[in-house]
């Protein structure tokens, strides 16, 4: 776990940070410098975009992640590296000649409820493109276990873009439509910074040879495109579904909630980054004794630091939505629906690493589809009945499905599970917090309530995962950091 926990808490640092900025421009500076109405169009916009990267991407950024490692000569890897930058081409050229021809069919559809949708068709293909190249580029330095930049790229440049974006807007250096230009100029340079990078860290070199286990690596790729597209419907369907069903304002209460809950997945992202490419080299390897300790050390400590979030969040949640302008309190259920889910997701550890890197992820791929399908539907059952909070359950049910299925199945294939005693303790400890917290408040100001509580989750949740030495690699490094001071 060592280059894990180095690499990890890099990123997380590195993830946290965006998340900060994220915070402010979410919380405090949309809010407040952009009418309700744009700021839901923006979350609808990136939200569609990010639905549709994974057919961008052709798959291409998990592909490239699995298959790397298998190749061992010079003339092969480059082969193989050409295939990677050309594939996603095969389905970014079609959707923009679609998108060009079918222009005023598409607007129309999305635009029954807010017409404005319209008018940006064209952004969310172009971020689209962008993302999809940008994590292509990101899976290109990840086989060489190289993910600080890229976590920064991903976490922090585009939100300090936007930050920045808000302010010349406030400050009318530019209006709302030249803001909304831009910010799609944020997405491509992002892209392309990303590229210099990658091609940094290894040139390309034009080699046109054939590809030993062609069929497998294209059967793979289109097979990913259906787990990337469920990943990403299961994360940002609900913002899209909501704004064809319910005024577009609505969407921008709903991505506030959404953004809080998210801090809980910051850690599980930060560690990811080099789960990913661990997991493909310990399965190319067939080392399976490693692959389950990576497994379950991953779920433990995610978990833990998870729960911390988690706790913070849910027992803070009412004192921060007096922070923010009333109309987006309706939001709470929805925080604490996706908390859930967000914390489910965590204990998971190194499941998709696992999966997507392995021969079986076709089944999981099926029932993945099968879920989005539910979800789908129940989205629009629910949505129209329950508004913000149908969205969150429709999602919550989906991701808590999709997320047991995924355990069984890797336990049923590979004979090993995330969980241990410990788990059940952490568990334990988090639900009793969570009880015993939630319903009362000091009589302060928010700011000082929200301090003064966090002090104490921290002091309680902190010392008794120290004491009873619930996890072996958080204790080292806590000691360490003790040592030190």
């Amino acid at each position: 776990m060592g280059i894990v926990a180095s690499q990890s808490f890099k990123n997380l640092v590195s993830t946290y940070i965006g998340f900060g900025v994220g915070a402010i421009n979410t919380l405090f500076l949309y809010t407040n410098f952009m009418s309700d109405a744009y700021f839901g169009m923006v979350s609808f916009m990136l939200s569609a975009a990010f639905v549709m990267m994974p057919l961008m991407a052709f798959g291409v950024h998990n592909t490239l992640v699995k298959f790397y490692s298998g190749f061992k000569t010079r003339l092969s890897l480059h082969s193989f590296l050409n295939l990677m930058l050309l594939l996603p081409l095969l389905f970014i050229i079609p959707i923009s000649i679609a998108g060009y021809l079918g222009y005023e069919t598409i607007g129309s559809y999305l635009s029954t409820k807010n017409a404005m949708i319209k008018d940006y068709v064209w952004h969310i293909i172009i971020i689209a493109i962008g993302l999809a190249y940008f994590e292509v580029f990101f899976a290109w330095v990840k086989v060489h276990l190289r993910t600080v930049f890229g976590n920064f790229m991903k976490e922090i440049f585009h939100r300090v873009g936007a930050m920045t974006l808000l302010f010349a807007l406030y400050f009318e250096i530019i209006d709302v439509d030249q803001f909304m230009d831009c910010l799609v100029v944020v997405y491509i340079i992002r892209m392309l910074l990303m590229m210099l990078y990658a091609f940094s860290v290894k040139l390309p070199v034009l080699v046109l040879r054939r590809i030993a286990g062609l069929g497998s690596i294209l059967k793979y790729s289109l097979l990913i495109i259906i787990a990337g597209s469920i990943a990403s419907t299961i994360l940002d369907i609900d913002k899209v579904m909501l704004g064809k069903y319910i005024p577009i304002e609505n969407v921008a209460y709903y991505n506030v909630a959404i953004f809080i809950a998210a801090v809980i997945a910051v850690p599980q992202r930060a560690m990811h980054q080099i789960l990913l490419p661990l997991s493909a080299k310990f399965l190319n390897e067939k080392d399976m004794e490693a692959l389950s300790d990576l497994y379950k050390k991953s779920s433990l400590n995610l978990f833990i630091v998870a729960g911390f979030i988690f706790l913070l969040i849910v027992l803070n949640i009412n004192q921060m939505y007096c922070l923010i302008d009333k109309e987006y309190s309706i939001g709470l259920y929805v925080v604490l629906l996706i908390s859930v889910s967000k914390l489910y997701d965590a204990v998971l550890g190194s499941n998709n690493a696992i999966l997507f890197n392995s021969d079986y992820y076709r089944m999981v791929l099926l029932i993945g589809v099968l879920l989005v399908i539910a979800m789908v539907v129940l989205n629009m059952i629910l949505i129209p009945i329950y508004g913000l909070n149908g969205a969150a359950l429709a999602t919550c049910i989906a991701i808590l499905l999709y997320n047991t299925i995924k355990v069984v199945f890797v336990h049923k294939v590979f004979k090993m599970i995330p969980f241990s005693g410990n788990t059940f303790k952490v568990g334990v400890l988090i639900a009793i917090i969570a009880f015993g917290g939630y319903f009362w408040d000091f009589s302060f100001h928010p700011i000082l309530n929200i301090f003064l509580k966090s002090i104490l989750i921290t002091g309680v949740y902190g010392g008794v995962v120290y004491m009873m030495n619930l996890s072996e690699d958080i204790n080292s490094m806590l000691n360490k950091f003790i040592k030190k001071t």
